[in-house]
């Protein structure tokens, strides 16, 4: 049995990954959530495994109760449970509002902001010691674009991200007296597939030279802030959301 659990969604590929690699090399059982490639998932444990590390993958649409409890079971099993990433997140086709149908609006809402709330009300149920739980920390995924709108492009998906910052600030100072930080970090252009998504693959190399550090992040950088923002290193600060970008401060 782990001694602490982590638990990380959309765990499988990109930020997610580096995440679940990261943390299982600082001491953590990792429970890894993916949404439909196990391949992918399973080699992530796999290299965990490897490493001496403690990992498993469970399946689940982070959207839906039932699923979030299958998840939370599996932490439950492995150990106590004292870290949650909310990385779990959806991009639809570059689009204007006005050319966006409902139910594209809905889905990136039901995931990107009701899959982290409905995460975190099932971590907060197991870390408060209001439940009698240990205290731990919550890490939820954010966007520059939550701070840019993302017009033209992906005005939904900003929307969703904003919502992320504001819930991040509530909840922190919701259970700030119940051994629980809540943080955020909100990347910018990193090299990885998710805007593979969106169906702009290129979009990381062609917005590389818009970057003041010249270069597009990578998904080990931000798992390193998120591990940070976890860790005792950071015991005072909550509510805060973290930008790594570069210094890229416009996602057109």
């Amino acid at each position: 049995m782990a001694e602490q659990v982590l638990v990380v969604t959309g765990g499988s590929r990109g930020i997610g990954a580096a995440v679940a690699r990261l943390a299982a090399a600082r001491g953590y059982g990792v429970v890894l959530n993916y949404l439909g490639n196990v391949a992918a998932a399973e080699a992530v444990c796999a290299t965990i495994h490897a490493a001496g590390g403690e990992a498993v993958a469970v399946r689940g649409d982070v959207g839906r109760e039932e699923d979030i409890e299958h998840i939370f079971r599996a932490a439950d099993r492995m150990g106590p449970l004292r870290a949650l990433v909310n990385n779990a997140g959806m991009i639809a086709p570059v689009a204007r509002l006005d050319a966006m149908e409902p139910a594209r609006i809905a889905e990136i809402l039901r995931v990107n902001v009701l899959g982290t709330m409905l995460c975190s009300a099932a971590a907060v149920r197991r870390m408060s010691t209001r439940h009698g739980g240990k205290g731990g920390g919550i890490v939820n995924l954010s966007s520059a674009a939550a701070k840019l709108g993302a017009p033209g492009a992906y005005l939904d998906y900003a929307a969703s991200k904003g919502a992320i910052d504001t819930f991040t600030v509530g909840l922190a100072v919701e259970v700030a007296g119940e051994g629980i930080r809540v943080n955020g970090v909100r990347p910018g252009i990193i090299d990885t597939d998710f805007h593979a998504q969106g169906g702009e693959p290129d979009r990381v190399r062609r917005l590389a030279p818009t970057i003041p550090m010249g270069r597009p992040g990578t998904a080990d950088e931000v798992a390193q802030t998120i591990l940070w923002l976890l860790s005792e290193d950071a015991s005072y600060v909550t509510g805060t959301t973290l930008a790594v970008t570069g210094g890229r401060a416009v996602v057109p």
